[in-house]
């Protein structure tokens, strides 16, 4: 998948927290439980914290960011994203963006192993 997918809402791409904000980002979300090191709210320039979107901290903590995990963290934290509480969330998320991009910010080294690939899929899957 593209790092940014065209929908029928919008653009959703995804940023590293330690990446340069674009003009081109439009609504930029930071979607981390923990705030990233060294990264000032100025730097970041975001428009929400969606801190509650992000995996809970049991999840985070089992996951460790090990690559042999990954398919069961994906489905583990699709199951947390399907609860009524997040849905409702996720599209106030939607809501809250309008028609413009969002920018799904996170703080993982892998660009293709973190909670906001997961995040994206199900935005998409949304609308």
């Amino acid at each position: 998948m593209s790092p940014a997918r065209k929908s029928a809402h919008c653009d959703i791409a995804i940023q590293r927290a330690y990446d340069e904000p674009t003009p081109h980002d439009g609504y930029r979300v930071l979607v981390d439980r923990f705030w990233p090191r060294g990264r000032s709210k100025d730097v970041l320039k975001l428009d929400e914290w969606a801190r509650e979107l992000a995996p809970g901290a049991d999840l985070i903590r089992w996951f460790g960011h090990d690559p042999a995990r990954w398919d069961e963290f994906r489905e583990r934290y699709r199951m947390e994203l399907a609860e009524p509480a997040q849905r409702e969330r996720l599209h106030a998320l939607l809501a809250a963006a309008g028609a413009q991009r969002i920018t799904l910010v996170y703080g993982a080294r892998s660009e293709t192993e973190n909670q906001a690939v997961v995040l994206r899929e199900v935005l998409s899957a949304l609308h």
